[in-house]
Order: structure tokens, then sequence, then C-alpha cells
């Protein structure tokens, strides 16, 4: 079933309750193009997190669950998604993050350690539950800045924010 993770596990490194002024359909929408726009991204680990480290990069990967595995969000699970979405949106969505952390050094970039993590969304009437599990890794990014981020993207997506922190 796409969207549910059907291992996600029980106990969790962070969850965040928000409110939401927009239909679960067009807040899927959004949660679908801000993480495709972020498997797009190169950003610095000081935009990404507020850290400085000289020449650091940072690249998101986001893969959106299916049964057991996750599917990284291309163009084309993007699009099977958004229409998975507009016939019936999803009671919860389950996301697999792969940061991949990187310091340049004159023309290649040299790799670091880099983090896993696991994001459940559980959608209720104008309440969402943003689960944050951490697989594995360094947490140069931490659970925290990470649903930051997608919020703010999220948020970026309207004309004015749709997700507020309760």
């Amino acid at each position: 079933m796409l969207g549910f993770y059907e291992n996600f596990p029980v106990v969790v490194h962070n969850i965040t309750r928000l409110t939401t002024s927009v239909s679960r359909k067009r807040l899927q929408e959004a949660i679908i193009q801000a993480l495709h726009g972020l498997n797009c991204e190169n950003l610095s680990l000081e935009t990404a997190t507020g850290l400085s480290l000289p020449n650091g990069k940072v690249i998101f990967e986001f893969g959106i669950a299916e049964s057991e595995i996750f599917n990284y969000l291309d163009h084309e699970e993007t699009r099977k998604a958004l229409e998975t979405i507009s016939k019936t949106p999803l009671q919860v969505m389950d996301f697999f993050c792969a940061i991949r952390y990187y310091k340049s050094r004159g023309d290649e970039d040299k790799p670091l350690k880099f983090d896993y993590y696991m994001l459940r969304l559980i959608f209720n009437e104008k309440i969402v539950e943003m689960l944050v599990f951490h697989e594995r890794g360094p947490r140069h990014i931490s659970p925290e800045e990470i649903v930051n981020l997608i919020i703010s993207r999220i948020n970026a997506l309207f004309p004015r924010k749709v997700l507020k922190i309760l």
C-alpha cells in the first residue's frame, strides 16, 4: 500500500503535533511536492542546520513507503503519489530520509557519515502528527531540525502558513 511502511518502529525519537488550515488532500500534495523538491537540492550544512562546517554540503534523499520498501521520490514516484492522493487522501504517510554530508575539497567532495531517518505523518481532522525515528548516523541534523525544515518547505508552497506546531 502506497504511503505505509509495515515495519515502522514503535519507539521514535521525536513526535511533533501540528495544526493545519487546509484539506488533507492539499496538504498531502504539498508534502509530496516539498520532499520531491528537497531531493533536487544541494544545501550548505549551515543553511540546513545552522551548524558551520566550512565547505560542508548536505543532500537529502526522500523515499515514500510502499508496504515493505521505500521508493525514491523521483518524477515518476511523485506523479504516482499525487495521483493516488487525488483519488483518496491517505491516513498515514511514511517516508525514508537519507541525509548525505560532504566536505568540499577543491574539485572533489569527500563523503562524511550519513544520517538515516524514517518519518511517519498521521492525519486526523485538522491535526497532523509527525513521528521521526533516527535509524543510524552521526545526527548532524537533529530530528527537530528535519521537522522544521519540512514544515518550512511545505508552508513556502502556500501564500500563508498552513502548518503550525502545537
